[in-house]
C-alpha cells in the first residue's frame, strides 16, 4: 500500500509542533514531513520536538539544504535522533533554494559536486566509518561518529533537474519531488533515477516521495489555483488536488499508479487550520487507502 503522509508548513509557529504531533499520532498518519527552508525553524530542532512528543509517526526532513550544513554536524545530529528514535527518522537532503544560500554566504560554484561529496561523506560516517576526504567542499580527516546509528538511515534527495534525478538515483536511497510534479512528471522521474541507479550497479529498493498540493474545505479549489499562481507559471493545474477525503485519496492513488511509492500532502499556505489538516490526512484520507 503508497505511504501516506502529511507537511506541516514552516509557517506554523514551532511552539506549535507539539499539537501538530498530537494530531499526526492520534490520527494514524503515517508520516509528517518537516521543512527545514530559510529562514524558519531547523529541520533537526523541529523534527526532534515532534519526535519527542510522538511513538509511532515517523518523521522525514525535507530538506536539508547541503551548503548550510558542515557534514560531520549534520551526520552527529542524525545519528543522535535515530538512536533515540530507531526507524522514526527520514532525513532529507537537497542543494537548496541558491537565492538563499547566496544571501547567508552559502552558495556555491558547483551544487552537484557538493551534493556529491557531502552525501558520500555523510553515508559513511553514518555506517559507522572512519571518513577522510580531500573534496572540492568536503574535507575530513578520520573523523568517525562516537555514537553512530544502529542501523544507518535510507537517505533521501530532493531532485528535479534530469541531472540531479540521475545523480539521486545514483548516490540516494529515496527521491523527494516538489508538489509541482504532475504524474507524467512522476514517471519521468523514475526513469531519469533508473539511468543513475543503473551506472551505480545500484538494485536495492529506491523510494519514490512526491509531494502533492492539497486543499480541503468550502473553498478548496480558490484556495489551490491561488497557491498554485503563487508557486509561479511552473506549477502545473493538474499538480495538485481539491476537494473531500474521497478525492484526495482518488489523486493519491493516480500517483502511486504513476510510480509514487509515498505521497506527503502539501497543504496550502493559506489553509484556515494547518494541525486540522495533518488529522484530517491521517483520519480522513488513510483509511480510503487501506
Amino acid at each position: 500500500m503508497t505511504v501516506l503522509g502529511a507537511v506541516s508548513l514552516p509557517q506554523l509557529s514551532p511552539e506549535r509542533l507539539v499539537a501538530v504531533a498530537a494530531a499526526a499520532e492520534d490520527s494514524g498518519l503515517e508520516e509528517l514531513w518537516l521543512w527545514e527552508d530559510c529562514f524558519w525553524g531547523g529541520g533537526i530542532a523541529t523534527a526532534a520536538t515532534v519526535l519527542a512528543r510522538t511513538e509511532r509517526v515517523r518523521v522525514g526532513i525535507g530538506v536539508m539544504p547541503v551548503p548550510l550544513r558542515n557534514v560531520a554536524l549534520t551526520a552527529m545530529e542524525v545519528a543522535a535522533l535515530l538512536r533515540l528514535h530507531p526507524g522514526r527518522v527520514i532525513p532529507g537532503f537537497g542543494h537548496g533554494v541558491q537565492d538563499w544560500m547566496g544571501q547567508v554566504g552559502a552558495r556555491v560554484e558547483s551544487p552537484m559536486t557538493l551534493f556529491r561529496e557531502h552525501v558520500d561523506a555523510l553515508r559513511g560516517l553514518l555506517n559507522g566509518e572512519k571518513v577522510s576526504t580531500a573534496g572540492r567542499y568536503v574535507r575530513l580527516d578520520n573523523v568517525a561518529l562516537d555514537w553512530p546509528p544502529t542501523t544507518p538511515p535510507p537517505i533521501a534527495a530532493a531532485a528535479t533537474g534530469p541531472r540531479t534525478l540521475r545523480l539521486s538515483g545514483e548516490l540516494a536511497d529515496a527521491t523527494i519531488l516538489t508538489a509541482r510534479t504532475t504524474t507524467a512528471g512522476v514517471r519521468a522521474a523514475r526513469a531519469l533515477i533508473e539511468e543513475g541507479r543503473s551506472k551505480a550497479g545500484r538494485t536495492e529498493a529506491h523510494r519514490l516521495i512526491v509531494n502533492l498540493l492539497t486543499a480541503t474545505g468550502s473553498d478548496a479549489s480558490e484556495r489551490l489555483r491561488a497557491a498554485q499562481q503563487r508557486n509561479g507559471s511552473e506549477h502545473p493545474a493538474e499538480a495538485g488536488i481539491a476537494g473531500d477525503a474521497h478525492a484526495i485519496a482518488d489523486a493519491v492513488r493516480r500517483y502511486a499508479e504513476a510510480g509514487a511509492d509515498t505521497v506527503v500532502l502539501e497543504p496550502t499556505d493559506d489553509d484556515p487550520n494547518l494541525i486540522e489538516f495533518v488529522r484530517f490526512v491521517g483520519a480522513e484520507v488513510r483509511p480510503l487507502l487501506s
